[in-house]
Formats: structure tokens, sequence, C-alpha cells
């Protein structure tokens, strides 16, 4: 069969269509929004135990090594330019369930309760403040257990022999002022009257003088740590950035926009979060607008320097810049390379010494509290 021109030339025609049909779509592909990949990851069914912004357990953790054992492998394979620094893998502490906060006089204003004789716990519950905060402070009042010796938070059925009432002078709201005082003083009077007991009150102007100079020292002393991540090429849907994160250990947090790597105890914040335009989060499925840029910090305060994050930090960063093709880049979208993350570790050192030496170790219960 012998084809005529014409039929020769609409031939060519269509096959040169076809090629830039193909091309068009290719090209608008790698345009768009990069999307997760549908079977990338196991389905996972959900356990009894809720996962959000609260500790972690063994499998968050187990997630959390992969992470840095895989960081490892790819440092092996690093030539001498490449932008990661050596980080140490450590292995997953046991989860361990924390008590209560207790009154500190390093942090809190505290004032004695004396009583003649012992209270039931359930007197001193039904007279407690309905509010345990006085303006923006934490208030809280402890029991003297006449069996175990302990302070604790009054319980139904135990029996005290004295309390004592406390207000922190500082968090991240500022220092404590004369109104908040006079707030806790009138509750902590009314619950003393209930219970049949004697106030003590610390003077007010001397408590007010303690809590300016520890806000000084919080303020000065206050860090959270951030990298940005920003796409080099085609933006990022929500799902593709919520996948690649899942593989480093990083799970929903209790806000939108925000991801969390659980610490390491139950109760304890996230060791790091991931934080994101949490409109995209909030919107319709299929609405959500696509992402460029996401933020990876964590508090320094808030977890010890012994489960290293900021090591962790540094890792995830790294792989996730991988996985969403992104660069890291510091507050003002600078490239960030090993140069500028070694000076941000000798800061910390730094900042991790201070905390310390007022007692106020990062991580420790008195450290959370101040810097919350």
């Amino acid at each position: 069969m012998t084809l005529t021109l014409t039929q020769a030339l609409m031939l060519a025609g269509a096959a040169v269509l076809l090629a830039l049909l193909v091309q068009g779509w290719w090209i608008s592909r790698k345009a768009g929004p990069r999307r997760p990949e549908p079977d990338s990851l196991p389905r996972q069914e959900p356990g009894l135990g809720g996962q959000g912004e609260r500790g972690g357990d063994g499998g968050v953790m187990e997630s959390v090594l992969d992470v840095l054992h895989e960081g490892d492998a790819a440092a092996a394979h690093a030539n001498a330019h490449a932008d990661t620094l050596p980080m140490v893998v450590r292995k997953a502490q046991s989860t361990q369930r924390r008590s209560g906060p207790r009154l500190d006089a390093l942090i809190d204003v505290i004032a004695v309760l004396h009583v003649e004789s012992p209270v039931s716990g359930d007197a001193a519950l039904l007279h407690l403040p309905a509010s345990r905060r006085a303006g923006t402070k934490p208030l809280a009042i402890e029991g003297l257990n006449t069996e175990t010796g302990e302070w604790e938070l009054p319980v139904a059925g135990e029996r005290y022999g004295e309390f004592q009432a406390g207000l922190q002078m500082v968090n991240r709201a500022g220092p404590l002022g004369e109104i908040e005082y006079s707030e806790w003083v009138q509750k902590v009077q009314a619950f003393a009257d209930g219970v049949g007991a004697m106030a003590d009150f610390p003077d007010m102007l001397e408590a007010v003088a303690r809590a300016r100079e520890l806000d000084q020292f919080a303020s000065a002393n206050d860090a959270q740590l951030a990298v940005g991540l920003k796409a080099k090429g085609a933006a990022w849907t929500l799902g593709f950035l919520t996948q690649a994160a899942a593989k480093r250990g990083l799970v929903p947090g209790a806000l939108p926009g925000r991801l969390v790597l659980p610490g390491a105890e139950e109760g304890a914040p996230p060791m790091l979060v991931l934080q994101y335009d949490p409109q995209a989060a909030l919107a319709e499925e299929g609405e959500a607008p696509p992402l460029r840029e996401a933020t990876l910090l964590f508090d320094v305060p808030q977890t010890p320097e012994s489960q290293e994050p900021f090591a962790a930090l540094q890792e995830i960063a790294r792989l996730l810049a991988r996985d969403l093709e992104a660069e890291v880049v510091d507050g003002g979208g600078r490239p960030l390379g090993p140069h500028g993350f070694a000076a941000i570790h000798e800061e910390l050192g730094r900042l991790y010494k201070v905390l310390a030496s007022r007692d106020l170790a990062a991580g420790s219960a008195v450290a959370r509290r101040l810097f919350s």
C-alpha cells in the first residue's frame, strides 16, 4: 500500500501534535505542586494510645533512630564539601510518667498556710480556687501529706498537716506585677478561710522585684532555634510535605500548621516542630494552597541537652531538604551550611551552661515552667 503525499503529511502532523501534547503534559506536571506517592508508605492502623504533641512511645523513637541511622549512612558517602555535620546516634530512652509541676522557690513566690489540725483532702479540694491562674501567672496549692511527709496537690482521702500556695513569678508573658500578686492573695486567703488556716504571705514589693530580676535573666537567655526549608523548584502539596516529614518521625501536632517530633518522655513537649502555613491545613481537601517553605525549630529551654535536639534538627533538616528538593536557609533566607551550623552549635553550648548555672538546666521541670 502506497501512501499519498497528503496522507503522509497528515500522519506526520499527527505525530508532531502528539509529541507536543506529551511535552506540554510533562512540563505542566513538573511545574505543578509535588504530590505524595500513594503507595510509598505502608498502611498503619491506629493504636489504642493517641499520639499528639505530648510524649512519644517506642515506635516513634524507633522512627527517629531510623532517621539518625540513615543520616550516618549518608554521611559516610558524602564528600568533604557536603553541607552536613557529624552527629551522634543516641538510643531511645525509656518512657517514664512525669509527675505534675512542683512549687519551687526559684521561680515561685510561696505563702505558707498553717492549720491547727490535719485537714482532709476532700475539704481542701472543695475550697481550691476555681481558676488556677492569677492574671497570666499559674498558681498552685500543695498540702503536706501527714502519712508520706511529701508535698503534693490535694488528693481525696488523704490528710494534710500544712499547706503552701505558690504563684509563678515569670513566664513568657512577662514578670509578676502588683495586680496579679493581689489577685493571688485574695484567692489564697479564700482557700485559707475555707480550711481554717492562717496564711503567711511574703512581702509584695520584694516578690515583684525578684520577678523583674528573674524576667531580665529569662529574656536574655530564652531561645528558639529555627532553620527554613525553601523549595528550589516546584512547590509542595500538603500531602507531599506531610509524607516526607512522616518518614523522619514527625506526626501531626495539636495545632494546624504543625508537625512535631515527640519528646522521649510522656507529657514532655515535642523535641522538634515543623511549621508551615496553617491555611493549608485548614483548607478543604483539594483546595489547600501549594507550599514553598516550612520552618523546622526547637525550643531550647524545653528539651534536655542530653537528647541532642540540635543534632536531630540538623540531620532532619538535611534529609527533608533532600526529599523536598529544598534549600536549608537561616532566618534571613541565606543558605545555611556547615560553618553556620557550627557557629550556632557553639552559641548553643554557651546558653546551656548559663541556664545550668542558675539551676535552670534545659529540659528540667522548672525551666519548662519558666519558659512557657
